[in-house]
């Protein structure tokens, strides 16, 4: 997925309507891809002037860098917060980035499907307890 540079505020209300989602949770998969680029997208590619799809981040890396970014901003509530949007699952992740490609706010490449989002990993098992104890503070 790549974030296109809008210079206009969203209006996620709007963007939400008619989903099962909270308009919070577009503005954190935005920004979420923003903190996921910088992860998985070396600044060494981005000496070389790529374009925006040059320096697209998979539906798995971007379900994983969502999880980071929930751990690192809401901390043990991640899970809470993301439930409260409507977010249980990592398919979750991928309705909110397609319908923000349906409404050209995002791009993807020929090869991204929904289907990358699939089971990425299990809500429950990447946002227990012990699993959040252990990710706070760390630098993953």
């Amino acid at each position: 997925m790549s974030q296109l540079t809008i210079p206009i505020p969203f209006d996620w209300t709007s963007i939400a309507s008619g989903t099962p989602y909270a308009p919070a949770a577009f503005a954190f998969v935005q920004e979420g891809l923003g903190y996921t680029s910088e992860i998985f997208v070396s600044t060494e590619q981005d000496c070389f002037g790529l374009d925006e799809l040059d320096r697209h981040v998979s539906g798995q890396q971007l379900c994983m860098g969502l999880r980071d970014y929930a751990i690192e901003r809401y901390g043990l509530l991640a899970p809470v917060v993301l439930a409260h949007w409507g977010v249980h699952r990592t398919e979750d992740f991928g309705s909110l980035v397609f319908r923000m490609v349906e409404l050209e706010l995002l791009r993807t490449s020929p090869q991204d499907s929904e289907e990358d989002f699939r089971s990425v990993f299990q809500f429950d098992e990447a946002f227990h307890e012990s699993e959040l104890v252990d990710c706070i503070g760390s630098n993953r």
